[in-house]
Parts: C-alpha cells; sequence; structure tokens
C-alpha cells in the first residue's frame, strides 16, 4: 500500500520562536553594536615608531692595521628587554607624570568603552595602557615597532616619542651599567695592587729607617773597603814584626809596640767581621748578613708588587678602552609619525566580527535545542 504524498509544509510556533530568538539574539545585538561604533564611539589616531638598538664597535688602531673591522648589530637582550619595558607599569607612570594620561584618554564624555575612567587605579590605566599600545617585535631582525593610539593625532604624537625617549633612557642606563662591569674587576684588582705597592715602599723605608742604611750593598763596599784596608795593614804590620825579630834582641821595646798593634788590628778586623756575620760565635742574626737578607726579601717584594701594579694598570686600560669602544644606542628607523585622518576603531572590522560571533552563538542555541527535541 502507498503511503499519501506529505502536504505542504507549514510555519509552526517553533519556527516563529526561533525567527523571534534570531532578532533579538542577533539583530537587535548587532544594530546596537553598529550604532554604538558609527554614532558614540569617538575616533583613534595612531602614531608609529619603530626603532631598534644598535651596538656599534670602534676598532682599535691594531685592529685597523691588520684590516680588523666590527660593524654595528642589533643586541637582541636589550631588544627584549625593551619589549617588556614598553608594557610594563614603569613606562606608564613615566609617560604618566609627564604627559596626564588619564586626561588624553578619558576626552570622549560618552563612551564607556573606548574611553578611559579617570577614577581608576594605575593597575586599570596599564590595563588600557595595552590597549591603546600596541609592540610589535620581529626577534629575528630585532626590531621593534610601537602603534599608540589616542583620540587626538598630537597626544598619539606625543605618547609614542614620550616612549620613544624612555626607552633611550633605558638604553643608556644598560649601556652605562655594561661599562661599569667591564672595569670592576679591573678597577679592583688595581686597587689591590697599588695597596700592596705601597705596603712594600713602607716596608722598605721603615728597615731604611731602622737600620739607618738607604742601600745595604753601598754600605756592605764601604765596609769591604775598610776590612781590606785593614787586613793590608796587618800583613805589613806582620811584615815588620818579622823584621824586627831578626835584626833586633828579643827585649826591644818596638817588639812590644808591633805586637801590640798587630793586636790592634787583629781585633779590628774581627770587630768588622762580626758586623757581616762572620765571628766564629756570632750569630748571622743582626749581622749585615742577616741586614742583607732582610733587604733583599723587602727588594723582591717590592719588585714584584711593581709589576703586579704594571699588569693592572695595563689591565685596567685596556678593559675601560675596551667598554668606551662598544656603544649602544637606539636607532629610530621610524620616527614618531601624525596621523591626518582616523583609522580606529575599525568600525566594519569590529561590526562583522560581532554579527559572526552573534550569529555562531545563536546557532549554537539552535542546535542544542533541536538535539535536545529529537532526543525526546
Amino acid at each position: 500500500m502507498i503511503k499519501p504524498t506529505a502536504g505542504p509544509s507549514r510555519p509552526r510556533r517553533r519556527h516563529f520562536a526561533i525567527l523571534a530568538s534570531f532578532i533579538l539574539s542577533v539583530v537587535v545585538p548587532l544594530l546596537a553594536i553598529v550604532w554604538y561604533l558609527y554614532m558614540v564611539a569617538d575616533d583613534q589616531y595612531a602614531s608609529t615608531v619603530g626603532f631598534s638598538v644598535r651596538t656599534e664597535e670602534t676598532s682599535s688602531p691594531v685592529e685597523i692595521l691588520g684590516n680588523i673591522s666590527n660593524l654595528s648589530s642589533s643586541s637582541s637582550s636589550d631588544t627584549d628587554i625593551l619589549y617588556e619595558f614598553i608594557q610594563s607599569q614603569e613606562l606608564v607612570e613615566k609617560v604618566n607624570a609627564q604627559l596626564d594620561l588619564a586626561a588624553i584618554y578619558s576626552k570622549p564624555e560618552n563612551d564607556p568603552y573606548f574611553a578611559y575612567d579617570p577614577t581608576g587605579a594605575i593597575e586599570d590605566l596599564v590595563d588600557y595602557w595595552r590597549r591603546m599600545v600596541k609592540v610589535y617585535y620581529d626577534s629575528g631582525t630585532g626590531l621593534i615597532e610601537v602603534r599608540v593610539q589616542a583620540f587626538d593625532p598630537q597626544d598619539a604624537q606625543d605618547v609614542a616619542r614620550a616612549i620613544f625617549d624612555e626607552s633611550s633612557k633605558v638604553i643608556n642606563e644598560l649601556s652605562a651599567i655594561a661599562r661599569a662591569d667591564a672595569t670592576r674587576y679591573a678597577s679592583s684588582e688595581l686597587e689591590r695592587a697599588v695597596e700592596r705597592l705601597k705596603e712594600a715602599r713602607r716596608a722598605v723605608t721603615l728597615f731604611r729607617a731602622r737600620n739607618q742604611i738607604v742601600d745595604p750593598s753601598a754600605d756592605i763596599q764601604g765596609q769591604m773597603g775598610l776590612l781590606n784596608t785593614l787586613q793590608a795593614q796587618l800583613a805589613e804590620a806582620l811584615i815588620e814584626l818579622d823584621l824586627l825579630m831578626e835584626t833586633t834582641s828579643s827585649n826591644d821595646p818596638r817588639l812590644s809596640q808591633a805586637q801590640r798593634k798587630i793586636d790592634v788590628i787583629t781585633r779590628r778586623i774581627e770587630e768588622e767581621r762580626k758586623k757581616f756575620g762572620f765571628g766564629e760565635d756570632e750569630s748571622t742574626e743582626g749581622g749585615y748578613a742577616g741586614i742583607v737578607s732582610d733587604y733583599e726579601s723587602l727588594s723582591v717584594d717590592l719588585e714584584f708588587a711593581e709589576q703586579a701594579y704594571t699588569a693592572s694598570l695595563t689591565a685596567f686600560d685596556i678593559a675601560r678602552s675596551d667598554a668606551q669602544r662598544q656603544s649602544r644606542y637606539l636607532a629610530a628607523y621610524i620616527k614618531p609619525t601624525l596621523a591626518q585622518s582616523s583609522q580606529f576603531p575599525q568600525r566594519e572590522i569590529l561590526a562583522a566580527m560581532a554579527g559572526l560571533f552573534l550569529f555562531l552563538a545563536w546557532s549554537l542555541l539552535v542546535l542544542v535545542y533541536y538535539s535536545i527535541r529529537d532526543r525526546r
């Protein structure tokens, strides 16, 4: 048996309900959004600034003679720091102190979404800043481009210029820290070398004052000359005594006088030898041998301290020269621009996106409704 064909479909109550939900959920909100975008939202102007961190190393004369040159290059680590700094609360506070961001971004009086509430806290201002200031960073080239939006083209340019100025200050501070780090170790080594040299010279000065000898070598040479003279005189006195003993009798007074002369010269030679520490019963400590040993030790310490000072001074000069030859600076390849026409808010794109999301949300709800209905 053949079933009869289906009759023409008729709209049912649920169809009217779905149509009404479409109008209420999609059409009406979309019309409200379009009205807000075109009738309430104020025009926004954009100012763009682009820059990168450059590191320029000036070659030393030796490198120039050797045909070695260092080209300027970007520093990715410094660029990463700037990328985070531009979005930080610290920068917002600095720019706000200069330009009063609350006054700049609260100019539209009847715009609750795009305008800023001047009664907000600094955290609210930072969140709003991240909506109005977009940072685009290319890690491969190290280039940063910042787009600043404001309700007045001059305000946008002023904010962009303030961002560039504050970023330049950060790079200058980083350069100063890098120069200080490059020379800190060499400077501390130089200070220690200077103190060591002072101590060595002070020890030599105290030695000379204590022993009343400027140069023990020169003093020893004088004492050796005296000892040689005494030994020559002793030899002459012995010869004279031998001659007298051969030509005179044993009771001749000249024999006793010659013997006394020999005894005196002998004692003097022994006394002079004791000064050198050569006496049989004398310790070398306190004699010329001990003095010379102490002086040589101090001289070695002084010579080593002078060499260490010279090496530390050379290392410090090289470190300071290298630090001064490396200069980092912020180079702007796009200076802050001044907008002539409004580009934001992008009303057509926002309206289309709002309509798409509203339609997708409504469609999802309808699908859920029919899914539940079919299971019954």
